[in-house]
Order: C-alpha cells, then sequence, then structure tokens
C-alpha cells in the first residue's frame, strides 16, 4: 500500500578526504585525522573510494568504524581491477580479495557495494548475469568468498563476521545499452540498484526502480564533478527522494531505502549539497 512506511533515507559524500576542503567544509586548524569524525557529526553516510584504486586494509575500515558514530553507514565502491580490468569477467578470485581485504570489518556499519563500470562496457546478458550471480547477497555469503582469497592477501586478510545480514549492492554503468529492458530485468531480478547518476549530461540517466533500494550519486548537474546544486535543483531531488522513501515513485509502490552520494567535489561544493540536501528532505517530513 502507498505511503504506508517509509524507507530510510542516507545522504552524505562521495570520499572525505580533499585538501580544498580545508578551511572551507573543514574549519581552519582541523587536524587531518579528525576530518571523517567531523564528517560523521553532520552526515549519516559516506563511500570509500581508494577501494576502488586499492585494496584496502583491515585496520583502515576498523579505523574508520571508530571515527563515526554508531549510526553512520559506508558505502564501499568496488575495485576497478574487477571493473574495468577484467570486465566483470573471471571475477571470483578479484572478488574474494576484495571482500577479505577488510570490508567485512564494518560489520552493521557497511552499506551497499557500488559497481561503476567504464563506458565502454555494453550491456552483456550473459556477462552481466553471470557477474551479479558470484556477487555475495549476506554477510556469510562475503565470508565464504572471502575465504578463498589468493596469496596477496595472506597475513593482511579479515574472515570473520559479528553477524549475518544482508549485502546490497548498486550499479553504476555508463553505456546507454544499460536502459533497455532486458538489461533492467537483469538487475531487478538479482536485486541490484542502477544507479541514478547525475553527470552533467555526459553519460546516460537511469532513473528505473530495480531494487529494495535506490543509489544515487549526484556528479555535478551542469559541470561534471564542478558544478554547486542550485536551490531549485536540491529541492527537485528531495522531492524525487521522498516519492522514493515512500514509495509513491516507485513502480509498485513500496517504499524504498535511499542513498544519496555527492561527488562534485572538485571545488568544494559536495559536503555544503549533502548537509543543505539533508535538511531539506528533514524538513519536507517535518523534522
Amino acid at each position: 500500500m502507498r505511503g504506508e512506511k517509509r524507507g530510510r533515507v542516507r545522504i552524505g559524500i562521495s570520499g572525505w578526504r580533499y585538501p580544498s576542503w580545508r578551511g572551507d567544509f573543514y574549519p581552519p586548524g582541523l587536524v587531518q585525522r579528525r576530518e571523517l569524525s567531523y564528517v560523521g557529526e553532520r552526515m549519516t553516510t559516506a563511500e570509500v573510494n581508494g577501494s576502488f584504486y586499492s585494496l584496502q586494509r583491515p585496520e583502515s575500515y576498523c579505523r574508520w568504524r571508530s571515527e563515526v558514530p554508531a549510526s553512520f553507514v559506508f558505502a564501499v565502491k568496488g575495485s576497478r581491477y574487477v571493473t574495468h580490468m577484467l570486465r566483470l569477467r573471471g571475477v571470483e578470485t578479484a572478488l574474494a580479495n576484495f571482500f577479505a581485504s577488510g570490508v567485512l570489518a564494518l560489520g552493521d556499519q557497511l552499506g551497499p557495494v557500488l559497481w561503476q563500470l567504464p563506458e565502454r562496457e555494453a550491456f552483456d546478458r550473459d556477462v552481466l548475469e553471470e557477474f551479479l550471480a558470484v556477487l555475495p547477497r549476506t554477510m556469510s555469503a562475503a565470508l565464504a568468498l572471502a575465504e578463498r582469497h589468493d596469496e596477496r592477501l595472506d597475513g593482511r586478510a579479515w574472515l570473520q563476521i559479528d553477524e549475518d545480514r544482508p549485502i546490497r549492492h548498486a550499479l553504476e554503468p555508463r553505456s546507454e545499452t544499460f536502459g533497455t529492458p532486458d538489461a533492467v530485468a537483469v538487475l531487478r531480478r538479482t536485486g541490484t540498484a542502477l544507479v541514478v547518476a547525475d553527470t552533467a549530461g555526459r553519460w546516460p540517466r537511469f532513473d528505473e526502480v530495480t531494487a529494495d533500494h535506490v543509489y544515487v550519486r549526484l556528479h555535478g548537474a551542469t559541470d561534471l564533478y564542478a558544478s554547486g546544486y542550485t536551490e531549485a535543483e536540491l529541492a527537485t531531488w528531495a522531492k524525487r527522494i521522498r516519492g522514493w522513501a515512500d514509495g509513491s515513485d516507485a513502480p509498485d509502490g513500496r517504499p524504498r531505502d535511499v542513498w544519496v552520494y555527492f561527488d562534485n567535489d572538485a571545488r568544494g561544493h559536495a559536503p555544503h549539497d549533502a548537509v543543505a540536501l539533508a535538511a531539506r528532505v528533514a524538513a519536507s517530513y517535518g523534522g
């Protein structure tokens, strides 16, 4: 039934360590090691971006978790070795290494795992279905996969979980071929969110709801990674977010959890826009 309940909305930033934010979003004199804590006091979520470029270490995930409130949740960006180099093919060992690298140390503070595809990667039904079938959908499945890591993770793998719980996944393709009904159907069958990405027109924007959650990445409306969002643009996004969260903007009327990340970080707009959008959404619910 529409409007019966409301999904959880989390709004944050894509990464948090940007020198240009110092003295702007981060107040003058704030030491670098306190930056994530500062974010945690003002937002409810952030994307871990370093995991896209290289395997992080368990101690990093443990440290990040310790620096924010227990209610703060991290989305983790999947390895580009999986998405850009292997191109989703033959990825089991690479995925095992990724999940063994410390991702599971986030425990109940692990949010969705984001898989961003390169523009050249067109939709191939067989490739996508095989990739999505390998992705672990629970912490216990991720642990079982992580235990199959190769020698590169010997002595530095995190192979424990505190509790079994679901793991959500989101896919951010940059080829218009993923907008076809066939591609959408594959994602919907597996409960994988098709990312809603605002990219200043650089790449296609997909608006299909394909999972029990909606994942939004705001890279800039007019200047990729650089432009800030106007009040009118934030108001439009707040309306859309509320529609997803209460189910009125979903084809089946079911409420969705909504995850929103600002990636317009080049000129420091991302954290300010995230705080402003979160305030708008909260105000729309009367609190």
